[in-house]
């Protein structure tokens, strides 16, 4: 049972800027209505410009939530594109691996880059939720199917199984105080959708926003990334990648299917689908370039006998389930379920 939810700025500052206090004042009633005492780490209201030129404050946000004994889950504020510039100041000098405890630790978008650092000191943790984009949707409640998931990741501290949602949504078109109570526009859903290989098969499950993992191997955006991530061994290594389950999102950038098919690339590059059991895809945001994207993942992944299921709710089209990293899954694409054994 979750009493205490630390909040961290680890991308974007967005949430300590006076035009989206009304925003966050929602999050925080909803958070509260739950039971829950907030913690907002020392730097993560202090505004973008002071976040993105202190990548060192973020780190110390993360490593003193989890040696904040009180705190027993860290929730991300929201993604961003230069988390990368932590990996200094969290492996430096082992920092993140001496303080990181066991806590739940929830984020996606550019948080992918967080994920991987957590994994690479042996953290469990949960991808497809933010402060910002879930706890504090601009509806009249939070999306019912996200709640659904957040709901039981904060009671129970884990999730037993993921089924699709019955509907999506259009992305909001703007997030001014006018559309406070206004529900977004939704569309049925199809549920999962076997694309290629078995219905059935199982491993723990890694991944992320491709965006950010483009990001690890391509410096267009920062050329200092692919260094940084090499220096400090961020991508697993094919074995680590072994029997494990990819998981792939796209970003509200809706990567053109060109570089979308490059990213893909370079995880063949790296051996990432000659060694894992099966990929999960998440649905694009607003349905765009679905098809193109499904035609570059059968192509470039090359081998018809590895399961690829798309349309997962999760990542950036909304509404969003949580899926835990490092713990057993089994997806069953014929039952239309993912179930996990934490």
């Amino acid at each position: 049972m979750i009493k205490t939810v630390g909040i961290v700025s680890l991308s974007s500052g967005i949430i300590g800027e006076e035009f989206i206090q009304f925003e966050v004042e929602i999050g925080l009633r909803r958070l509260r209505e739950y039971g829950l005492k907030v913690k907002f780490m020392p730097n993560a209201l202090k505004g973008i410009d002071h976040i993105r030129e202190h990548p060192e404050k973020r780190a110390e946000d993360l490593l003193q939530a989890f040696r904040d004994p009180e705190i027993d889950m860290i929730l991300c504020a929201i993604g961003g594109d230069d988390t990368f510039r932590l990996l200094p100041y969290l492996f430096g000098h082992d920092e993140l691996r001496e303080a990181v405890s066991q806590k739940i630790f929830l984020g996606f978008s550019d948080t992918t880059i967080n994920h991987f650092m957590l994994h690479k000191v042996g953290l469990n943790t949960f991808y497809g939720q933010s402060f910002l984009t879930d706890v504090c949707e601009l509806g009249p409640e939070m999306l019912p199917y996200s709640r659904r998931y957040f709901e039981e990741l904060i009671s129970t501290g884990g999730v037993r199984e993921i089924v699709p949602s019955d509907v999506w949504y259009g992305e909001r078109e703007r997030f001014t105080p006018d559309q406070v109570g206004k529900e977004l526009t939704s569309h049925p859903d199809r549920g999962f959708e076997l694309l290629q290989g078995p219905a059935v098969f199982s491993g723990k499950i890694l991944g992320g926003c491709i965006d950010s993992m483009y990001d690890f191997f391509n410096g267009e955006l920062y050329a200092d990334m692919p260094l940084l991530c090499e220096k400090y061994g961020l991508f697993p290594a094919p074995e680590d990648w072994r029997g494990r389950i990819l998981l792939l999102e796209s970003s509200e950038e809706k990567m053109p299917p060109e570089k979308y098919r490059k990213a893909l690339k370079y995880l063949k590059e790296k051996g990432v689908f000659d060694v894992v059991s099966g990929v999960l895809v998440g649905k694009p945001m607003d349905e765009t370039y679905v098809e193109e994207y499904k035609r570059h993942l059968i192509d470039v992944i090359g081998n018809p006998q590895l399961p690829v299921v798309c349309n997962i709710n999760i990542g950036h089209a909304t509404p969003r389930c949580i899926i835990p990293f490092g713990v057993e899954a089994v997806v069953d694409a014929e039952k239309q379920i993912i179930r996990f054994t934490n």
